[in-house]
């Protein structure tokens, strides 16, 4: 029988290369899968990125606007203070105006009592003092004088 020329079974360089492509169309793949990865994560650093210039800028603003507000929060406490001041000035001043008017009134009251009380000629002396007070009243409200009649 003799020699064989022609292989029955399958090649075996065939097979090899059937091989090689295979493996090869499975790196490609591997490659365009860890190239797609890259590519994501470098598409989403990016948009990290300008999302933190974005939220940076918008802190900015914010904490820029909030300043503005409290700087109008003070302004206006300062404005509101200024007025009570001025308000409670005005009426400690008014009080003091009435309190010495009305002392000023009291006194005057209490001349024109002694100038009725004085006698032209001479002095007028008491001889108690209940008989004073039971002539002139004198009420809680107003201030208490001493009076002395002295002869010269």
């Amino acid at each position: 029988m003799g020699s064989k020329c022609c292989k029955s079974g399958p090649d075996k360089d065939a097979l090899e290369k059937e091989k090689l492509k295979r493996l090869r169309e499975k790196r490609r793949q591997a490659r365009a899968k860890a190239a797609g990865k890259i590519q994501a994560w470098w598409r989403g650093t990016l948009v990290r990125r300008t999302l933190l210039v974005a939220a940076l800028r918008a802190w900015m603003i914010q904490s820029w606007w909030r300043t503005l507000l409290w700087r109008r929060v003070l302004k206006r406490r300062q404005d509101l203070l200024k007025i009570y001041v001025i308000r409670e000035e005005a009426a400690v001043k008014l009080q003091s105006w009435v309190r010495m008017w009305q002392c000023h009134r009291r006194y005057w009251h209490v001349c024109n009592t002694l100038c009725i009380l004085q006698v032209p000629k001479g002095c007028f002396s008491f001889q108690t003092r209940e008989s004073l007070q039971e002539q002139y009243d004198v009420t809680p409200s107003q201030p208490e004088f001493h009076i002395e009649i002295l002869s010269v």
